[in-house]
């Protein structure tokens, strides 16, 4: 059997193949190895990896010399969940919950707090708050200056707070409503207050109040 794991754009890995090879012996009750073609079920052996949280697709097949080729291509989490019920789990692009893995830390946006569980179709509600901050995640990630600034989402009592990774500051987001003209707001802060007054003059930048800048001083 030779097995192919695709990279994460980063070029690390979730999974490899010894944690597919396990797999496979803790799904069937033989080796596949040595076995005749006419026994092998491909189309099993894809679902069955298929539903491994790490892994998104699974293609399998048999070449002219008979060998068993696995390709895998791997889920990619753009977020960290660490909840006050001291769940510890990642979101991949697509919504889908992923456990740790045990071969590396995925260096994504980390979310904390009082955050509600993760419950399958979660981004298909009309209101969730855990949706907002996988949507937040992603707004931010898609953005230069906010993936510069931004090191991690916390939640409380339902309001979103960002912690940023220069200064000891936080900002004050509120909800989602108006998140583009927040995030306006909040470089103008950057770009005009930060240069005169510094990074630590200020406790909290909070920007749930429409049209304003409000600061909290030290």
């Amino acid at each position: 059997i030779k097995i192919d794991v695709e990279p994460l754009p980063d070029g690390h890995y979730l999974i490899d193949s010894s944690d597919i090879k396990k797999t496979i012996q803790r799904s069937f009750a033989f080796e596949w190895t040595g076995q005749q073609i006419g026994l092998l079920n491909i189309e099993r052996l894809e679902r069955v990896l298929e539903e491994d949280p790490f892994i998104f697709s699974a293609d399998v097949f048999i070449n002219a010399k008979n060998k068993i080729h696995i390709k895998i291509r791997q889920r990619e989490p753009v977020l960290r969940i660490i909840d006050d019920n001291g769940l510890h789990y990642y979101i991949d692009i697509d919504g889908n919950k992923m456990p740790l893995s045990k071969h590396f830390s995925a260096r994504v946006m980390v979310a904390t707090g009082s955050l509600p569980p993760h419950v399958p179709g979660f981004l298909d509600r009309k209101k969730h708050l855990l949706k907002d901050v996988f949507l937040l995640s992603r707004y931010i990630e898609e953005d230069r200056f906010l993936r510069t600034l931004i090191e991690q989402i916390y939640v409380s009592n339902g309001k979103i707070l960002l912690a940023p990774k220069i200064g000891s500051h936080k900002i004050i987001l509120g909800s989602m409503d108006g998140i583009e003209e927040k995030f306006k707001r909040l470089r103008l802060f950057y770009d005009e207050v930060t240069p005169y007054e510094g990074w630590r003059r200020y406790r909290t930048v909070n920007l749930s109040y429409k049209g304003q800048i409000v600061c909290e001083k030290r």
